[in-house]
């Protein structure tokens, strides 16, 4: 029997074992039709964002299977702790390096917060470390631009100040990111001009 673990505004999360079903909501405010084009769409957009995030060497749930006419995709449960309540220096710096390796393969999270982020402590079924695991791509996006890339980093910043309030955390995640991102230094100048933005609203 199907456990419901999580609902949010687009969709629904059930735990079957150990695999995860999501499921994309109705919206009633919208012609059916175009809704169940919509959820089609973005249900197979996400799919495709996590499997080509894996192939870029960024870990994620693997999937099983992805129905379109269901709205559902079904994927593997990664078992860990949520990064907002382990997040240390050292994290934040492999996190910069994986958030670099999806932004060189030009794809955009969306949520880029550390509630979206897994570790993944190794039990004897693998490689023998731990592993960070990025889920919920239902916001994500291809895309290369810089400003795309400026706001992914910045709401993870954001999270960095309001959740975890360690300045240091955004300097580790820098160090990282710059190790596998070529365009980073444009994109964490864009960062800050974003949050320049933000304070003269």
């Amino acid at each position: 029997m199907n456990q419901q673990i999580a609902a949010g505004a687009e969709a629904v999360i059930e735990r079957s074992g150990g695999r995860i079903i999501k499921r994309r909501v109705s919206k009633k405010y919208r012609i059916p039709e175009l809704d169940t084009r919509i959820r089609a769409a973005r249900t197979r957009s996400e799919a495709k964002l996590i499997s080509e995030a894996r192939r870029c060497g960024v870990p994620t749930p693997i999937i099983y299977d992805v129905d379109t006419a269901e709205h559902t995709i079904e994927m593997e449960f990664i078992e860990g702790a949520r990064m907002k309540d382990v997040l240390d220096l050292g994290m934040s710096e492999r996190i910069g390096e994986l958030v670099g390796r999806l932004h060189g393969c030009g794809i955009i999270h969306g949520d880029l917060t550390t509630s979206n982020l897994i570790l993944h402590s190794d039990n004897g079924d693998g490689d023998g470390g731990d592993r960070i695991y990025f889920i919920d791509f239902g916001l994500g996006y291809f895309e290369k631009n810089v400003e795309a890339q400026g706001v992914d980093v910045h709401v993870l910043f954001q999270t960095f100040v309001s959740t975890h309030g360690d300045p240091g955390l955004e300097e580790a995640f820098s160090a990282g990111y710059k190790r596998t991102f070529s365009g980073a230094d444009q994109v964490l100048t864009r960062v800050r001009e974003i949050e320049a933005r933000g304070r003269y609203l």
